[in-house]
């Protein structure tokens, strides 16, 4: 039975993208499409997006389209287009007083209307288009007030009757905070009594708790990251709220978009390859190396990070284990990635200390971030907290061998590499800090000069398959108990 899926995503990857969230808000909707689904996918439309890129078209009958949000008066147009490589649609909601401007998210005072606006409107789009959705698919804090909104200012309406909602928490770590003083933008009127009031006596609004407590249920990102949100150590202040909806809360694990994402078809790479054809793999690394400057030869391992510097990301661990392993063994490091200042100056002056076995790039390039993972030997993840990680899953793909901590989606989709049984994927540490790391590279470093045992785990990881088709259909199992 097919099934109507609304989703709001605030990044839809290739249209718009900082992290994971736009990954796999594009990916499901093309995996629900093909499944014949009617999924309709909403996103802002940036001032960033390429419009020649992706030919978009005004939808008749949401042009200039009037908005109220509290005291604030906005006008809005709809544009649809689709996803690269699929029949699923996007449906962007033009803005510009709110969503032209120089970056997606901002630290401008009206960034909680922003997306208050954008949730509203795709209500509003639904009800101009007069379609009625089973299944209101929301992520992240940017849009986790639409089941209250879908209770609270669309009761009695017929077209969202039978509407549940989901609500896919991909980083618990950012919750969309602000002030209690904002209240009125919410336009609750006399349902502001279904605000959490312990938070408004601390005088916040949390938007994520609220998607919490109100969505019918409740996903994240991994098995694992499902049991640490409810935590005191991973919930991040919401705990109390997460454990009090468990059951109402699943783990799956995101899957990964094997038509971008595989060194057989990779379109940035000049050959591809696959666990028979490795021999392709050093070809490119040997390339890669050239390209790079680095003046290591072909034999030495290399290993490489594509990463946001943060300190969720482990880079701290680094500080000390990389230049003690750099000093003593032979391998190679290049890092793609910005974030924090204190971060970005650690790889930078490694490269210095290290002219020729290490680089850095500041920033991200797509192109580059695909060369990383098929040229490189090993990859490293060692993260504070990763509610599930996608790099480390393209690794596996492209035979770099990943180097994670037991967390998350980490711990959900790396399997330690045991010599004896031959089993195994990765090299996983359970403790976060320097000296765990350290023992990680060494491992690795170790089986890597075992030709017999690398190829064995390059391949047992080649082998993995955490695609959509595997992954989309646990989505649509809880969409179907949800409609039932």
């Amino acid at each position: 039975m097919s099934l109507s899926v609304c989703m709001l995503a605030a990044e839809v990857a290739p249209l718009s993208k900082t992290g994971g969230l736009a990954d796999v808000a594009g990916a499901l909707a093309k995996y629900l499409a093909a499944d014949g689904h009617d999924v309709r996918l909403f996103t802002p439309l940036y001032a960033s997006i390429d419009r020649t890129k992706f030919p978009m078209q005004p939808v008749e009958g949401l042009q200039q389209v009037p908005l109220r949000i509290g005291p604030h008066q906005y006008v809005y147009s709809v544009v649809t287009t689709r996803l690269p490589g699929s029949d699923a649609l996007v449906y962007l909601i033009d803005c510009p007083v709110l969503f032209a401007r120089p970056v997606i998210y901002t630290t401008d005072p009206d960034e909680h209307l922003r997306f208050l606006a954008f949730t509203r409107a795709v209500l509003v789009t639904c009800q101009r288009m007069q379609w009625a959705p089973q299944i209101l698919h929301c992520n992240d804090w940017h849009t986790a007030f639409a089941p209250l909104f879908v209770k609270a200012l669309f009761e009695g309406e017929a077209l969202f009757a039978h509407t549940r909602s989901v609500l896919t928490i991909h980083n618990v770590g950012y919750q969309g905070i602000f002030s209690a003083a904002a209240a009125a933008d919410l336009d609750l009127g006399s349902r502001s009594y279904l605000l959490h009031q312990d938070d408004l006596r601390a005088g916040n609004i949390n938007p994520l708790r609220h998607g919490i407590l109100y969505a019918d249920a409740i996903t994240t990102v991994s098995p694992t990251h499902a049991l640490e949100i409810c935590t005191d150590e991973y919930g991040m202040g919401l705990q109390d709220s997460l454990r009090m909806r468990r059951s109402a809360l699943t783990g799956i694990l995101n899957g990964v978009d094997y038509h971008v994402w595989d060194p057989r078809n990779d379109r940035y790479l000049p050959e591809h390859y696959d666990p028979s054809s490795l021999s392709i793999k050093a070809g490119l690394k040997s390339a890669f190396i050239e390209r790079l400057g680095l003046t290591i030869p072909v034999t030495t391992p290399l290993a490489g990070v594509v990463s946001r510097l943060a300190s969720q990301k482990g880079i701290d661990l680094m500080f000390e284990s990389l230049p003690q392993v750099l000093e003593w063994r032979d391998l190679g490091f290049v890092a793609l990635g910005s974030g924090d200042a204190q971060y970005e100056r650690f790889l930078a002056e490694l490269a210095q200390s290290f002219p020729g076995r290490v680089v850095f790039r500041r920033g991200y390039d797509d192109e580059l971030s695909h060369w990383i993972e098929a040229a490189c030997d090993m990859f490293l993840m060692p993260s504070m907290y990763e509610p599930c990680g996608l790099n480390q899953m393209y690794s596996l793909r492209y035979g770099t061998v990943p180097i994670v901590r037991r967390t998350g989606g980490l711990a959900d989709s790396v399997e330690h590499y045991d010599a004896d049984s031959g089993q195994g994927t990765g090299i996983v540490f359970d403790d976060f800090n320097s000296e765990a790391l350290e023992w990680a590279l060494n491992m690795a470093l170790d089986l890597y000069a075992e030709p017999a045992q690398w190829t064995r785990m390059v391949r047992n990881g080649m082998a993995k398959d955490f695609s959509w088709e595997r992954q989309g259909g646990k989505y649509v199992q809880i969409y179907r108990e949800l409609s039932r």
